[in-house]
């Protein structure tokens, strides 16, 4: 079962991987973007009925918010081919992608101003949009430093261990996609919000349950521990997702800023930890020699 779940993860992750994708996806948030605009002038203008989901917002910014909502959807894919590779790279992605979170929130500010814009009635929306979009850059920041202390080290076990785990990987990450694609159709064809939030969740009991599968193959602590961490940095962008302004971009900043302490401490501890627990199982040593 899990050498079939691999391969046809392996097919998906090559179809997405491909230029021809990239260009076809390219395309179509450009089309998606001179579509909206389109629309909503149109709306505006009184010849045509706004759809129900341009009813509740104003203004031209609307078309970059639907955009970058389009964009996030093919980054949450990435981040779910991402899981088959590397725990620490896909807890990245997640910050990526709450960053990107981030900036459409400052996007959804623009559009509930209307046009024309009115500064008395701008000023609480800018700084909501001040806290989106630095907590959005200094997360940018904090991942620089967190991919760039990545010490990705061999699997210790056999090889045979080490493809049956990521064989469990590409199965737990077929599932995501399916619960992303029927959590997408249901936010479209409901039209309502918390998509992200529902995706979020759903990424909270996947970390979790790569923890279990990973203590199939490694017990060592500081493997145990560090996994573990990234799930809780995991937990703490979901709330995040839930948080009313400035808290959210703060919380964002706060697990980036934990998941960066956190790969530099196991970079430096981890392997005294690793050698510290080799030296438990050595015979205890000779009479007469010091312990």
């Amino acid at each position: 079962m899990l050498g079939l779940a691999a391969r046809g993860f392996d097919r998906v992750e090559a179809l997405w991987e491909s230029a021809r994708l990239r260009r076809a996806v390219a395309l179509l948030l450009a089309s998606g973007y001179l579509a909206a605009l389109l629309v909503i002038e149109l709306s505006q203008r009184g010849w045509i009925p706004a759809p129900l989901r341009l009813r509740s917002a104003h203004g031209h910014y609307l078309a970059v918010e639907l955009a970058l909502y389009l964009l996030l959807g093919y980054e949450v894919v990435g981040l779910v081919l991402g899981i088959a590779q590397s725990v620490s790279n896909a807890a990245g992605k997640q910050f990526e992608i709450f960053s990107l979170i981030l900036l459409r929130h400052s996007f959804e500010e623009f559009g509930n101003l209307g046009e024309p814009i009115v500064w008395e009635q701008a000023r609480g929306p800018v700084v909501r949009m001040l806290s989106n979009g630095f907590g959005a850059l200094l997360i940018f920041v904090v991942l620089g430093f967190y991919y760039a202390a990545q010490r990705h080290r061999p699997f210790a076990g056999p090889d045979r261990d080490r493809a049956s785990f990521v064989a469990a990987k590409k199965a737990v990450a077929l599932v995501l996609l399916a619960v992303f694609g029927w959590l997408a159709v249901r936010a479209a064809l409901l039209e309502r919000g918390g998509f992200f939030e529902d995706f979020y969740t759903v990424l909270v009991l996947a970390d979790v349950l790569i923890v279990f599968l990973s203590l199939r193959y490694s017990s060592a602590y500081h493997v145990v521990f560090r996994n573990s961490a990234l799930a809780v940095a995991t937990v703490l962008l979901r709330v995040a997702l839930a948080a009313p302004p400035f808290y959210d971009a703060a919380l964002g900043v706060a697990a980036a800023g934990f998941a960066l302490a956190l790969t530099l401490a196991s970079n430096r501890l981890g392997p005294v930890l690793e050698s510290r627990a080799g030296r438990g199982g050595e015979a205890p040593p000779r009479a007469g020699r010091a312990a």
